[in-house]
């Protein structure tokens, strides 16, 4: 459980910086042919914003408070998902990372033109 946590700990703080790079690109992006590599990364930054958002329901409707935050003991079949959610915040989080560092290097490429 603590390192599921942590995963989502080290990801949470990441929103507000998708929210910030969208911001930033939506002004670049459309469907033009220089716009669409900024649409693409903008909505590759919303689609990993929107899978922490619904890896967060899930873990939430898996687990209760007090098995998340004061180490209730689990269930064997809740250990089972316990293990399933570290491979999917791991997921998510490579995603997430992925989306905001890709649309970093295109505004740093950008700035450079």
């Amino acid at each position: 459980m603590e390192t599921v946590i942590a995963i989502h700990d080290e990801v949470m703080p990441e929103m507000k910086t998708i929210g910030q790079l969208v911001g930033l690109l939506k002004p670049l992006a459309d469907s033009t042919e220089a716009g669409k590599p900024y649409q693409a990364a903008m909505e590759d930054l919303q689609a990993s914003y929107k899978s922490m958002m619904d890896w967060m329901q899930g873990f939430g409707d898996r687990f209760t408070y007090e098995e998340i935050m004061e180490g209730k003991p689990l269930t064997s079949q809740k250990k089972e998902w316990l293990e399933e959610e570290e491979i999917k915040v791991k997921a998510m989080r490579d995603e997430v990372m992925g989306s905001i560092e890709r649309a970093r290097e295109l505004l740093k490429k950008q700035a450079q033109d």
